[in-house]
């Protein structure tokens, strides 16, 4: 087997974990390239270059014997890992990479690489399509399999962590000219409730970046933040920031066509994640602000009207 040390990881990968998990995260980010070359020699795999991209770990392209490419990924937080891992076991043979290897020692895993090289193949002209189906297929495996305990539960991240944190941010941040859709958005965060029968393993982080396609056009759902819940949270978060500000009435027509969850239903989970994610961008200066509060505002709309 060749044997390849790997250098510090870059200034942008340290920056960005950085920023992510405060500077606390320097000294495991130091580590890093110690425990990818230990999990590599335990699983007899080449190591390649740094995959530079993510904000919560480090990937590195590494290959089998026989010549199969994978990624190595490296985990910050080890609760994060497990996580991860537990729901890409659970989907196993559904729309989502594969786990060839993992170390809870390590917190690293080494994961199929979608298309045979880093960020996947091109993505098909029927790209909404393909992923609507997917994510309903993944919410099919997640209703069918037993769920793991260790995952939490929607229920607990809605009270403790995103109505909390709402609270906060509308006595802190000014904002503005939105103050009328951001009005009309909060009682929709309060008044939300799950559908037990809709409960399923979500994927909880459904951005554009997060899915890729392999060599046939299937779409392979990558790098969730999984939890237990109510399927429609999942297909909001897909409608209000797969591409923000771009196809939000088709994506929520998608939704609502092949997950069977009314649009009146799903509208109130959209108008709450959409009200989350304007007051952080507020709060952070964020120039993705003023993109997120037209979706708001399209969303509070009495009626959604179309948009591009």
């Amino acid at each position: 087997m060749k044997k390849r040390t790997l250098g510090e990881v870059s200034p942008e990968c340290r920056r960005r974990l950085i920023t992510h998990y405060g500077p606390e995260v320097s000294v495991w980010l130091d580590a890093v390239p110690t425990l990818l070359e230990e999990a590599a020699e335990r699983w007899k795999l080449t190591l390649g270059a740094y995959h530079d991209a993510g904000h919560a770990s480090v990937v590195v392209m590494a290959g089998t014997l026989e010549g199969r490419p994978l990624l190595l990924k490296a985990w910050a937080d080890p609760t994060r890992f497990r996580n991860e891992v537990t729901a890409l076991r659970l989907w196993a043979g559904g729309p989502t990479t594969g786990v060839v290897e993992a170390a809870d020692d390590l917190a690293v895993a080494a994961l199929e690489m979608i298309g045979g090289r880093p960020g996947g193949d091109e993505r098909p002209p029927r790209e909404l399509q393909t992923v609507a189906a997917a994510l309903q297929g993944l919410h099919t495996i997640g209703r069918r399999q037993r769920r793991p305990r260790e995952l939490s539960s929607l229920t607990s991240y809605l009270h403790q962590e995103v109505r909390p944190r709402v609270r906060r941010r509308l006595e802190s941040v000014d904002v503005g000219q939105w103050q009328e859709h951001v009005d009309a958005a909060l009682p929709a965060l309060v008044a939300l409730e799950e559908d037990g029968g809709r409960a399923t393993v979500l994927h909880a982080d459904l951005y554009r970046e997060n899915v890729l396609f392999d060599w046939l056009g299937h779409p392979r759902l990558i790098d969730p933040l999984p939890m237990v819940g109510d399927a429609a949270f999942d297909w909001a978060f897909w409608t209000v920031y797969y591409e923000l500000g771009h196809g939000t009435d088709a994506r929520l027509a998608a939704a609502a066509r092949i997950s069977r969850i009314p649009v009146p239903v799903l509208a109130p989970w959209c108008r709450a994640l959409a009200l989350d994610g304007l007051l952080f961008y507020l709060e952070t200066g964020d120039p993705r602000g003023a993109t997120m509060a037209e979706v708001l505002a399209w969303l509070s709309a009495p009626i959604p009207r179309n948009r591009s």
